[in-house]
């Protein structure tokens, strides 16, 4: 049965996010499922469960983010110093701006983000910037290109993010004239996304690679 016509597009990456839970190392693991034992299932009860089930695995995904904010952020600001280097994806041996988000959230919530910072613009649902909480997602136009940067929100009006080629992972502030003219939105994490079915296909792909990974170790 494929995955992709089992999903409505709103829920595919609630299932995206456990799939990779159940993929990635035991640590990555552990952190789920102490964050929120009900979603680790047997494979078989997800599908048969329905949208109505991946709904409520969706819901608890949005309490996983917002009660691990603090602890998300803790390992956001364990990352400053890491020098900017494009394409990569660990911070041995640097990260860019939106790996960095992606590491993080894959490190410590087990959630796999796309690759793109204009992809992961379409994940999760859109919020004001007066409604910003710690683990929101900010996206700026960098590049003449709308969504080209992003960072993730760590309270009073700061954001932490790798910026560019010469620098290294660091804080800003939204406020500052620089980052407050860019700034293009924000997002929060709740398991849908708007992503086109190449890019859904992609990340599915990609989870089918960890989980071959994760049973040669």
């Amino acid at each position: 049965m494929s995955l992709k016509n089992t999903l409505s597009p709103k829920l595919a990456a609630s299932l995206l996010a456990l799939y990779f839970a159940a993929a990635i190392s035991a640590q990555a693991a552990d952190t789920v499922v102490e964050a929120a034992p009900e979603l680790v299932v047997p494979k078989e009860s997800m599908f048969q469960a329905g949208k109505s089930y991946i709904s409520r695995v969706s819901d608890r995904l949005v309490d996983t983010v917002t009660g691990k904010s603090d602890e998300l952020i803790n390992r956001a600001m364990e990352v400053i110093g890491v020098r900017y280097r494009w394409d990569a994806e660990l911070p041995q041996s640097g990260l860019d701006g939106s790996s960095f988000v992606g590491y993080v959230f894959k490190d410590k919530l087990g959630f796999l983000l796309p690759r793109k910072s204009t992809q992961m613009s379409r994940v999760g649902k859109p919020i004001n910037r007066e409604e910003l909480q710690p683990g929101d997602l900010v996206f700026f136009n960098t590049m003449r290109l709308t969504f080209s940067h992003v960072g993730i929100y760590v309270g009073d009006n700061k954001f932490i993010h790798s910026p560019s080629k010469g620098t290294s992972v660091r804080v800003d502030d939204l406020g500052s004239l620089y980052w407050d003219k860019r700034f293009d939105g924000a997002r929060r994490l709740d398991g849908s996304d708007n992503l086109n079915d190449a890019e859904r296909q992609e990340l599915l792909n990609e989870v089918k690679n960890l989980k071959r990974k994760s049973r040669s170790l």
